[in-house]
């Protein structure tokens, strides 16, 4: 797969800074959605640099920083669990990578943003179904997101213990879904999504 096929369709289109767009954390039942955005020069190789969902946890940290040094431009936004609850989730991820998008400089003259959704912006955008395995930008923007968001979570683990997010990262695991049953729903918790819901005001 050529992860620079749509930059390089891009560029042949006129345009110039490029910003990939990606989110983690859509699927976990506590915590918050986590979106970045990453403009990259013209002429960029970063060896290993894939979806984050490819790469391992050691892996996506080693390129975190080889990313933030190599990219024109970076933004890095977080949504948290409340305002999941209130607008839902698609609409949580998609107000996270409009202000990752809000924080770059210079302006992007395209978004390439992955999956199908388009985000609230004026600027021109290209929605990729599995972006992250054919944008370098798209793939760059998923490890900013994967890791800042498994980091707040290792966060979480500390003042919540009982619920071992360091190891499941608030996905529905076995795991999590048994402690939820054991110890009932903490603040970070997405109380309208399955697996949560039903256990408030037991």
């Amino acid at each position: 797969m050529d992860l620079l096929e749509y930059e390089t369709k891009a560029v042949a289109k006129g345009y110039e800074n490029i910003a990939g767009v990606d989110e983690a954390g859509r699927g976990p039942l506590a915590g918050p959605v986590v979106a970045a955005a990453v403009i990259f020069p013209a002429k960029i190789d970063i060896a290993g640099l894939d979806d984050s969902k490819k790469l391992s946890p050691k892996k996506r940290d080693e390129l975190f920083p080889k990313i933030q040094a190599e990219a024109v431009a970076y933004g890095v936004a977080i949504v948290d669990r409340e305002v999941i609850d209130e607008i839902n989730i698609l609409q949580a991820s998609r107000l996270a990578m409009k202000q990752a998008v809000e924080q770059l400089q210079p302006i992007p003259d395209l978004l390439l943003i992955d999956g199908n959704q388009k985000i609230d912006s004026s600027l021109d955008q290209w929605a990729i179904v599995k972006g992250d395995s054919k944008s370098m930008s798209i793939a760059a923007a998923s490890v900013l997101a994967k890791v800042t968001r498994d980091r707040l979570m290792e966060d979480y683990h500390k003042l919540y213990p009982q619920y071992e997010f360091h190891r499941h990262k608030g996905y529905g695991t076995k795991l999590h879904r048994s402690l939820i049953e054991e110890h009932g729903p903490c603040p970070i918790h997405r109380s309208t999504f399955k697996g949560v819901s039903e256990f408030i005001n037991r």
